[in-house]
């Protein structure tokens, strides 16, 4: 049987059916795509409603946040930090923690954060007790104070100035001797203090009679500044005197600190006067915190007085008295115990920085539009966990009249209140001890008696607090002190000093080139290498803390 033929259009038409299908599929695509594509591209209108909806979350966060409530993107960060955690506790544990010990360990973290709390506020608590203690020591001190032969004007803007704050204050003649007031005397003469920076008068001039340190070279660096000896004077930089007391060296510092009193009575007549105190020995490295800081070093508030007296006068350390009786004081006689072995021009190199300290520098406190005042600030914590504030200065610079130092304790002591106690007297007390004639007993040229700095004054901190507050950090801030109450009842203006913070500049001291010529002074104690004219009766007797200190080694 013959079998029958395919038709011979059948593969056409399958390949046709085939190909239809195809494009069927391809538009249905196209078409799904571009419905996809319209939905992704809303209207105008749609935009416009999506955008208010956003103003309107907007507006609720906002008043969410302003009424204190969680807002949910504050919400969604709290439960991404929480998640964070327990990850990172996850990980060093090696598996996943459960809900109980989340909530343990937020309860631990929380017990933690409460018991920091309580310890500040605990040692709040002991500052304000301690600074309590302190302000009755000295009110009780000031009760028992004899001023038989005080000024009385003095005493009063004194007492005046000091208020409520617990320091003793003292008030001298630089050019004779003479005391005008001393409140507080039980402080001001019974007493020893750490001298904190007020060292750095020392320091310095130590250095610059030695011929380490070139006073006008700016020789070191704070920062991206370059600094001179009257800068690192006026913002009391640690790192410069620390080197500049390294390079000196013990033996020849102690030989300056005998010239200037250091360690030894003054002879004022009171009695029980404290020697104060100067280290035997201390090597290198223990020279770098002694010419910075004063360690191991203890000075009165008379004593400092007849330091800065000696800066004021050119070189004469005198004998401070107070007369007694109406027949001393009209026949007063200056007594001077020891004419200094140091060049004027090395004293007087120390006078800018002095000055700039006032100025701009950490004793701005002080300043006084209507008269020049030189002095030196100090802020450190005391052997006995205790803060120490120290401010001693002399003025006018062009015709010295008045010597005043200040010494306190506790947070009275923070952000240089003893500088601003010696303004206020210099400021009351300037219409009869400022500036007379147009004496210059040093030939003062303009570029001393108003020295500008050479580093932005904005990027410096008060180095001696920022470092101190860094080794103790549970001391409690000098916000709280009490508004000093004067003697007419009412309160001064001087009461609340929040210390500056410290920037992130780290002072970086260069090394100092060496003295062009070779020294010529002769800085010993001793009376042999002074001329006739220095010599004096006081200086041809030997006297109690000359000599070089003897050298102890250590075990």
């Amino acid at each position: 049987m013959t079998p029958t033929p395919r038709p011979p259009f059948r593969p056409l038409v399958f390949a046709l059916v085939i190909v239809t299908a195809f494009a069927v599929s391809v538009s249905a695509k196209h078409k799904g795509g571009g419905g996809r594509a319209a939905q992704a591209r809303p209207s105008k209108s749609a935009r416009a409603e999506r955008g208010s909806r956003a103003s309107r979350g907007r507006e609720t966060a906002a008043r969410g946040r302003s009424a204190g409530r969680e807002t949910r993107a504050e919400r969604r960060a709290r439960l991404r930090d929480e998640r964070a955690s327990a990850r990172d506790v996850r990980g060093r544990g090696g598996r996943r923690l459960s809900r109980r010990e989340l909530a343990a360990i937020a309860r631990r973290e929380a017990e933690a954060r409460r018991r920091a709390e309580l310890a500040r506020l605990a040692a709040i608590a002991r500052q304000r007790a301690q600074d309590e203690a302190l302000r009755n020591e000295v009110a009780a001190n000031v009760a028992k104070d004899d001023p038989t032969g005080e000024d009385p004007e003095v005493r009063r803007v004194a007492v005046a100035a000091l208020g409520n704050h617990a320091a003793s204050v003292v008030v001298m003649n630089p050019k004779n001797g003479r005391v005008y007031a001393i409140v507080n005397q039980q402080w001001g003469v019974r007493k020893g203090f750490k001298p904190c920076s007020t060292i750095k008068l020392l320091s310095g001039l130590a250095g610059v009679a030695e011929g380490v340190i070139d006073p006008v070279a700016e020789n070191a660096s704070y920062g991206s500044s370059r600094m001179n000896l009257t800068d690192a004077l006026a913002y009391s930089i640690n790192s410069y005197f620390q080197q500049v007391g390294q390079r000196v060296g013990f033996d020849r510092m102690s030989s300056y600190a005998r010239q200037l009193g250091y360690g030894e009575r003054t002879g004022i007549n009171f009695a029980g006067e404290f020697p104060g105190r100067w280290p035997l020995f201390k090597n290198d490295v223990g020279m770098l915190r002694m010419s910075s800081h004063g360690d191991d070093i203890e000075v009165t508030p008379i004593q400092l007085a007849t330091v800065v007296s000696a800066f004021a006068n050119g070189g004469t350390l005198l004998t401070p008295h107070l007369p007694r009786t109406p027949e001393e004081n009209v026949q007063f006689k200056t007594e001077i115990r020891r004419q200094l072995n140091i060049p004027q021009e090395s004293l007087r190199r120390m006078l800018p920085g002095m000055i700039g300290s006032v100025n701009y520098g950490s004793g701005h406190k002080a300043y006084d539009p209507t008269e020049t005042i030189a002095g030196k600030t100090g802020t450190c914590i005391d052997s006995d966990r205790v803060w120490v504030g120290l401010f001693t200065s002399y003025a006018p610079v062009e015709d010295p009249q008045l010597a005043i130092a200040v010494v306190g304790r506790g947070t009275d002591a923070h952000s240089h209140v003893p500088a601003a106690i010696a303004g206020q007297i210099y400021r009351t007390l300037s219409y009869r001890f400022g500036k007379h004639g147009d004496r210059s007993p040093f030939l003062l040229t303009p570029d001393i008696l108003a020295p500008k700095p050479k580093i932005d004054p904005s990027t410096i901190a008060d180095t001696d607090e920022a470092e101190e507050k860094a080794a103790d950090p549970t001391s409690a801030p000098a916000t709280d002190a009490t508004a000093g109450a004067t003697a007419d009842g009412n309160t001064t203006a001087q009461t609340t000093y929040a210390p500056a913070p410290a920037p992130n500049v780290k002072p970086q001291l260069m090394t100092y080139p060496p003295p062009a010529q070779p020294r010529t002074t002769t800085v010993a104690p001793s009376t042999k290498s002074l001329t006739p004219a220095q010599k004096s009766p006081a200086t041809s007797q030997p006297t109690e803390g000359d000599g070089r200190p003897r050298r102890v080694k250590n075990p």
